[in-house]
């Protein structure tokens, strides 16, 4: 196995002792420290069962009910508006100077070129939310890593998987020892970890490439199984609904086709025959009405044609002396319903589990701009839903952000932690609920507004209005009095004059 392959940070390791052991959400296979090579088995299961999950939503996001629901949740949010990107970064609450904001700024889109994220930002969003994951190699010039990442490449997440060495460490003077992270890596295995390995070998030795940490780019949808092992993704939710869903459909329609056509009962009168006799008569009526004696022209042959199809074959049932002689009556088609509110239920259920709104399932429902308070429950959690889905899949930015510029020394590593919660990332929304519902929360504030202006220095101070009913902090008040000012000064706004005094002439 060849050594660390790629980059890797040098970073100053905090000495925190705890008791508990940390917890990560990354889905890493943790194995003891140095004995990467002794754990061939169960990092093996772990690693091909993760890969059969993303083979198994990437097969289930083919069905129509998911894809449409699929197709739902990544036009929520993705919207890549003509001469606007997709997501942008807002630099408002970071604690440094304008020409770092910019540089930062500028590196932040030459990263959107490597994703090919303004051009390709629908099937990158929908991958990550297909398969629960995204990973990408990050290429620099290792002679000359100043310049930065040179490109990313995706890789199939079910042949990479990552390696965490946990080490025990005893605590002086106690008697206890406690869980820390030696060491964390990645292992590329280019047939995936479904593959069959000898058990002889090592986990690694001559299957896989070991990489550095820091090499790699990855984001999760952050779920977890029971054992915080391994990372399910957002269709996980749905398997059971879909699978129901399909055995529905495909028993429907079994019954429909096998049920659709009449059948004839043959009520054969045996009378006293023994039973060993009238079963032969039987089978000689049975063969003297359904031999079907068929001329070919084109050989001049004529043989007997026996090919009926089992669905369509009739009942031939003994009737015994003493009752009524032979008969032959109908036996009716299935009488199922052709509404299928069984399987229309079973949809309901399958766009529930991905959080979409079921009234999108019906095709028949027509686009409305109604007012934002005649907005379904539904709708408002879905929005909601599709905001939690952009801020998980904005830490491939902000890991991606990170690696360019300790690379490009605009920042240094140790300077990262302080301000990776200050970098926002904006996503462009062409949702009309959004729209509609900031818009209806400026009108109901200009109502409230006009009638309690003439409280204004009575009941109510100016300050106390733009708090409370405007919703302004002290920052946004700022900012409007400056922008008010500045309009004044330019002659955009004009005041009223004083009572009793002419307004100043132009």
């Amino acid at each position: 196995m060849a050594s660390i392959f790629g980059f890797q940070f040098k970073r100053k390791k905090d000495e925190v002792v705890s008791f508990a052991p940390p917890v990560f959400d990354d889905g890493a296979v943790a194995v003891a420290a140095g004995g990467a090579y002794g754990t061939y088995v169960d990092l093996e299961g772990s690693a091909r069962s993760e890969a059969e999950l993303v083979t198994k939503y990437r097969e289930m996001a083919m069905h129509p009910e998911i894809d449409a629901a699929v197709s739902d949740i990544v036009n929520e949010a993705i919207s890549d508006e003509e001469d606007k990107g997709a997501v942008h970064l807002n630099l408002e609450n970071l604690p440094v100077a304008p020409k770092i904001k910019d540089l930062i700024t500028a590196e932040f889109n030459y990263l959107l070129e490597l994703f090919e994220f303004n051009t390709r930002s629908y099937d990158v969003f929908r991958r990550w939310y297909v398969d629960g994951r995204l990973v990408y190699h990050v290429i620099i010039d290792e002679k000359a890593p100043q310049n930065g990442i040179k490109e990313l490449r995706y890789v199939d997440p079910r042949k990479i998987r990552k390696v965490r060495e946990m080490k025990r460490k005893p605590i002086a003077d106690s008697g206890v020892s406690v869980t820390q992270v030696e060491s964390e890596y990645y292992i590329y295995n280019d047939k995936g970890f479904q593959t069959n390995i000898s058990a002889t070998s090592n986990a690694f030795g001559s299957n896989g490439l070991k990489i550095s940490a820091d090499a790699i780019l990855g984001v999760n949808a952050g779920i977890l199984d029971k054992n915080n092992q391994l990372v399910l993704g957002h269709l996980h939710k749905a398997i059971k609904a879909l699978n129901q869903l399909r055995t529905l459909e495909d028993a429907t329609l079994i019954y429909k086709i096998s049920r659709a056509p009449e059948r004839r009962i043959f009520y054969i009168d045996v009378g006293n025959l023994p039973k060993m006799k009238a079963e032969q008569y039987l089978r000689d009526i049975m063969t003297r009405f359904k031999n079907r004696v068929v001329y070919d022209s084109s050989t001049g042959e004529v043989r007997d044609d026996r090919k009926f199809m089992t669905m369509l074959e009739d009942f031939w049932l003994p009737r015994r002396e003493g009752g009524r002689g032979t008969e032959i009556s109908t036996l009716p088609a299935g009488q199922l319903s052709g509404d299928l509110e069984d399987v229309k239920y079973f949809q309901r259920n399958l766009y529930k589990s991905l959080n979409v709104p079921v009234n999108r399932l019906e095709p028949d429902n027509t686009y409305t701009m109604g007012r934002a308070t005649e907005i379904t429950r539904d709708e408002v959690k879905f929005t909601k839903f599709v905001s939690r889905l952009q801020t998980k899949f904005s830490e491939l930015f902000l890991d991606a952000l990170e690696k360019q510029l300790v690379l490009k020394r605009i920042i240094a590593p140790e300077e990262w932690p302080s301000l990776a919660n200050k970098f926002k990332f904006q996503y462009s929304k062409d949702n009309q609920f959004t729209q509609l519902k900031q818009l209806e929360i400026i009108r109901e504030r200009n109502t409230i507004m006009s009638e309690t202006d003439p409280y204004v220095g009575k009941y109510y101070s100016t300050e106390w209005i733009k708090r409370n009913v405007l919703r302004q902090d002290e920052d946004e008040m700022q900012t409007v009095m400056t922008q008010i000012n500045n309009e004044i000064k330019a002659g955009i706004i004009q005041l009223a004059p004083p009572p009793g005094e002419e307004p100043p002439k132009k």
